[in-house]
C-alpha cells in the first residue's frame, strides 16, 4: 500500500507539472462572450460528429457479438452527453452564485475570528475537545481488534480424540459430528458449497504446531457461497449452532473456528508457559487451566493445552543375557517386530513416472493382536524361538511431543473467543487474574499468538507514524524555514484524530489495529497537504506587501476552494470502500445486469480503512479553514511582540 502510494503520487507530481499545463493551454477557453458562442456553435458539431462515430462503433460491436463494448461505447457517450449538457450549466452556476457566496461567508467568518482572544480561544477549545475526544474514547470502550471481521466463508469443525485412536474410530465419531452438522445447514441448504470431511490427512488446525497426520484427529468444513448470494443469512449464527450441536460427544475434543482475517496469528487466546523441568511444568499447567477454568471468565470457547501425557505406548522388555545366549541382539528383535508392523520394502513398482514402494508385513489379522506379536519366531544358530522367551511387553504412557521455543520447554493454551465477546478484553482479565496466581520462580506465564503479533504491529504502525511525522516536519521546516510554521501544520495531524474517535464512538465501530493506523497515517499525509495550501499562500500575500490580518483572511477565503476540493473528493472517493458498493460493470454493459449489492468481505475488511480516513479528513479540514488561520495569527503576533520586547530591550 505505501508502495503503491508513493508510486502514484510521484506519478501525479509529473502530471501535475509538466502535463496539466499543456492540457490548460490547449483546453481551457476565454470567458469572452463572442469566443463562448463561437465555441458553443462549434461544440454542438463536435457532439453530433462524435455521437455518429460512437453509435457506428457500438452498431458494429453488437453485431459482432460483442454486447459489452458497444454498452460501454454508448455509456461513455452518454457521460460525454451528461456533462456538457447538466455538469457544465451546474458547475458553471455554482462557480457563479454558491461558492462566491460560501467564500464571502468564510470571509466574514474568519475576519470575525481574528479579533481580540477568539483566536486563543479557538485554539484553547480545539485542544479541550481533543482531551474530551480522548476521554470519551475510553468511556464508551469500542472493541479493539487486530484485523477486521465479518461473516465466516469457511467453517471448520476440528476433533482431536485421545492418542492413538483408531481410524475407523475416528471415522465413527466423524460421521456423528457430520450429523449435527447437518442438523443446523440442512442437506439441500442454497448457501452451503461445499462440506467435506478430513480424517487425519489434512485434519490438523492452522495454529497446530505438530502438522504431523494423526489417526486421531478429523475435521469437518463447510463452504460457503458467496456473500451476494446468501440472500441475508448470517454465517456467523449457523457457526454459533453449529458449536452448540456438536457439544457432548464423549471421548473428544471438538473446537469450531472460522477462517483467519489477515496473515496467521495463531488463536485470539494464546497462553504459553514455559519452564525446565517438564514434570513441574506440566502440574504448573494443570493447575494454571483449574484456575482459569474457576475465575468465572466468561466468552473462551474450550481452552485446550497442546500437551499430550496420555499417549499410550507399548514397551519390549528384552532381556539382553537371554538374548545373546541364544545368539540374538537387540537390533535383530526390533528390526523383525518393526517389518511385522510398518513393513520392509523389498521391491519398487513404477507405473508413468510414478514410483511406488512394494513393503512386505504381516497380515492385519496376524498385526494386531500382542500374543501373537509376541509368538513370532526368530532364527537362531540352534533353531527358531518365539520372540516371547526373551522378551515381554508391558504398556505404559508417555509424553506425545515436547515443544520447546528459543530452547525452553513450553505448553501452549490456547482457545478461540464465543460471538459476542472481544479477545483483547477476555486477555485483560487474563491478565488481572494471573496477578491472583503464584508463579514458581524460574517459570513464565505469557500471552502471545494474536496478542503478541497485535502488539507488534501496533507498536510498529506508532513508530512509522512518528517517522513519518519527522520527516513531514524536516520537509515543512526546509520549504518554510521556520518551525512554526511547520509545527502548526503538524498539529492538524494530532487534532484530526478528534474526528477518528469521534467517528468511531458515535457509529459503535470497532477500532482495527492494522487497518485503523494505516488511516490515521494516510490521514496525516492529506491534512498535511492542505495545511501546507492555505499557509503558503498567505506566505505570497504577506510577501506582496498585504498585511497580517488581510492576508490571512484573504488566503483563507482564496483557498477555501482548494481545499474543500481536495477534502471531498478524497472523501467520496471513499465512501464505496467504507459502504461495500460492489457493481459487476461487465454484467451491467454485457447484459444489463449490475448484481449490485452492499457489504461483503471486502467491505468489512477494507471499511476501518476507509472509515478512519473518511472520519478524520472530514474534521480536519474544518480545522485547516478555522485553526490553522488562528495559529498562524498566533504565531506571527507572538513573534512580532517577542522582537519588540527584545528590541526595546
Amino acid at each position: 500500500l505505501p508502495v503503491t502510494m508513493i508510486l502514484t503520487l510521484v506519478a501525479s507530481l509529473i502530471v501535475a507539472l509538466v502535463m496539466n499545463p499543456v492540457f490548460a493551454v490547449s483546453f481551457m477557453s476565454d470567458d469572452a462572450d463572442h469566443l463562448h458562442n463561437k465555441e458553443n456553435k462549434k461544440s454542438h458539431k463536435v457532439i453530433i460528429i462524435t455521437g455518429v462515430v460512437m453509435v457506428a462503433l457500438a452498431a458494429i460491436f453488437y453485431l459482432t457479438g460483442t454486447p459489452f463494448m458497444g454498452s460501454l461505447i454508448i455509456f461513455l457517450y452518454l457521460l460525454y452527453l451528461s456533462e456538457h449538457f447538466i455538469l457544465q450549466p451546474l458547475i458553471s452556476r455554482f462557480n457563479q452564485s454558491v461558492l462566491p457566496k460560501w467564500q464571502s461567508a468564510y470571509h466574514d467568518a474568519i475576519q470575525w475570528l481574528l479579533i481580540g482572544v477568539r483566536p486563543w480561544l479557538t485554539l484553547g477549545g480545539t485542544t479541550v475537545f481533543l482531551l474530551f475526544s480522548i476521554y470519551l474514547l475510553g468511556v464508551a470502550a469500542p472493541k479493539v481488534v487486530f484485523f477486521p471481521e465479518s461473516d465466516p466463508n469457511f467453517i471448520y469443525v476440528y476433533n482431536e480424540m485421545a492418542a492413538g485412536t483408531s481410524l475407523d474410530e475416528t471415522d465413527r465419531v466423524t460421521k456423528i459430528i457430520e450429523d449435527r452438522v447437518y442438523e443446523v445447514i440442512g442437506h439441500d441448504n442454497p448457501i452451503v458449497e461445499s462440506v467435506i470431511s478430513n480424517i487425519a490427512v489434512g485434519a490438523n488446525s492452522t495454529s497446530d504446531t505438530d502438522p504431523t497426520a494423526s489417526s486421531n484427529k478429523s475435521k469437518v468444513s463447510i463452504s460457503f457461497v458467496e456473500y451476494q448470494e446468501r440472500n441475508g443469512v448470517s454465517t456467523q449464527d449457523i457457526l454459533n449452532q453449529i458449536r452448540e450441536n456438536v457439544k457432548g460427544i464423549p471421548g473428544t475434543e471438538i473446537s469450531v473456528e472460522k477462517e483467519q482475517s489477515g496473515p496467521p496469528t495463531g488463536k485470539p487466546i494464546n497462553i504459553e508457559i514455559s519452564g525446565d523441568d517438564f514434570d513441574q511444568l506440566v502440574e504448573l499447567t494443570q493447575r494454571f487451566q483449574t484456575h482459569l477454568t474457576s475465575s468465572g471468565i466468561e466468552g473462551i470457547e474450550d481452552l485446550q493445552s497442546d500437551l499430550q501425557i496420555n499417549n499410550p505406548e507399548l514397551l519390549v522388555d528384552i532381556d539382553e543375557v537371554k538374548a545373546n545366549s541364544y545368539g540374538l541382539s537387540v537390533a535383530q528383535i526390533g528390526s523383525q517386530l518393526r517389518t511385522a508392523l510398518l513393513g520392509d520394502p523389498i521391491s519398487t513398482y513404477r507405473e508413468d513416472e510414478d514410483e511406488y514402494d512394494i513393503r512386505l508385513r504381516l497380515q492385519p489379522s496376524d498385526r494386531q493382536n500382542i500374543t501373537d506379536l509376541m509368538n513370532m519366531r526368530v532364527s537362531t544358530a540352534n533353531g527358531e524361538i518365539p520372540i516371547s522367551a526373551v522378551a515381554k511387553p508391558t504398556y505404559a504412557n508417555s509424553y506425545g511431543a515436547i515443544n520447546r521455543l528459543d530452547l525452553e520447554r513450553v505448553v501452549t493454551l490456547s482457545s478461540n473467543v464465543l460471538e459476542g465477546y472481544n479477545a483483547n478484553e477476555i486477555n485483560t482479565q487474563i491478565r488481572g487474574s494471573m496477578a491472583d496466581f503464584d508463579v514458581p520462580e524460574g517459570y513464565i506465564i505469557s500471552l502471545t499468538g494474536e496478542q503478541e503479533e497485535q502488539a507488534e504491529t501496533a507498536g510498529f504502525l506508532g513508530l512509522a507514524l512518528l517517522s513519518a511525522v519527522g520527516l513531514i516536519f524536516l520537509i515543512l521546516v526546509a520549504q518554510f524555514n521556520s518551525i512554526g510554521k511547520a509545527l502548526i501544520i503538524l498539529s492538524q495531524v494530532m487534532f484530526s484524530l478528534i474526528g477518528v474517535f469521534i467517528g468511531f464512538v458515535t457509529f459503535n465501530m470497532s477500532i482495527a489495529i492494522v487497518l485503523t493506523g494505516m488511516g490515521i497515517i494516510s490521514v496525516a499525509g492529506i491534512v498535511v497537504k492542505n495545511g501546507i495550501i492555505l499557509i503558503d499562500f498567505i506566505d505570497l500575500l504577506r510577501s506582496q506587501g498585504k498585511s497580517l490580518k488581510e492576508a490571512v483572511v484573504e488566503g483563507g477565503a482564496t483557498r477555501l476552494n482548494p481545499v474543500i476540493l481536495t477534502a471531498a473528493s478524497t472523501i467520496l472517493g471513499l465512501i464505496p470502500l467504507a459502504i461495500g458498493l460492489n457493481i459487476d460493470f461487465y454484467g451491467l454493459f454485457a447484459s444489463f445486469q449490475p448484481n449490485m449489492y452492499f457489504g461483503g468481505d471486502n467491505a468489512s475488511f477494507w471499511g476501518p480503512l476507509a472509515w478512519t480516513i473518511i472520519f478524520g479528513l472530514g474534521f480536519a479540514t474544518m480545522l485547516t479553514l478555522f485553526l490553522v488561520p488562528s495559529m498562524y495569527y498566533i504565531g506571527a503576533q507572538t513573534k512580532h511582540w517577542f522582537a519588540e520586547k527584545f528590541s526595546k530591550g
